[in-house]
C-alpha cells in the first residue's frame, strides 16, 4: 500500500485537504496538521501534529522543519500532498529531497495570484495546482484541474 502524507495548516487549508480524502482511498495516509483538536474529526486515522510558523517566526520555522524532517524520515511516504501553508511547503521541500512525489494545491482563497508558499512550491514540487484557471495561466509550471471546494 502506497504511503502518503497529507499535510495542511489548521483552518481553511485543513478543510480543503479533508475534501481530498476520497482521492487517498487505497493509500496508507498519515495526516499532519498544526492543531491537536483537528484529529477529533478523523477517528481511527493516523494524525500527527507540528507547530505552526510563519515567515516572520524564524525560530519556529526551524523547529517546524526539524519536526517535519523527523516525521518524513519515519513515515517514508511515496507521496506528499498539501493545501498549504508553511508546514506544507516545508514538507514538500524535505519530501522532494528524500525522493517523495510532491503535490501542492494552492488555496481557493488565492483567486488573483499564488500564495507565497505556492510560489515557493513552483519548480520544487512535482505538481503545483491552482484552483483558479486564471491564476494557473499566470505561472509557468502551474496547472488547473478544478477546485477542491
Amino acid at each position: 500500500m502506497k504511503k502518503l502524507i497529507a499535510i495542511a495548516s489548521a483552518g481553511g487549508h485543513w478543510v480543503q485537504l479533508l475534501r481530498l480524502r476520497p482521492a487517498f482511498e487505497g493509500c496508507d495516509v498519515t495526516y499532519i496538521t498544526t492543531m491537536k483538536h483537528m484529529s477529533d474529526i478523523l477517528p481511527g486515522e493516523k494524525v500527527r501534529f507540528v507547530p505552526d510558523a510563519s515567515k516572520s517566526e524564524k525560530f519556529r520555522l526551524f523547529i517546524l522543519s526539524i519536526r517535519l524532517f523527523y516525521l518524513i524520515i519515519r513515515i517514508r511516504p511515496k507521496v506528499i500532498v498539501t493545501t498549504g501553508a508553511a508546514p506544507g511547503v516545508i514538507a514538500l521541500l524535505i519530501g522532494r529531497l528524500l525522493g517523495a512525489n510532491t503535490v501542492w494545491i494552492d488555496s481557493i482563497a488565492n483567486a488573483e495570484e499564488l500564495s507565497l508558499s505556492g510560489r515557493l512550491a513552483v519548480g520544487r514540487a512535482d505538481m503545483v495546482l491552482s484552483q483558479w484557471p486564471e491564476v494557473a495561466a499566470k505561472y509557468e509550471g502551474v496547472e488547473w484541474k478544478g477546485a477542491v471546494v
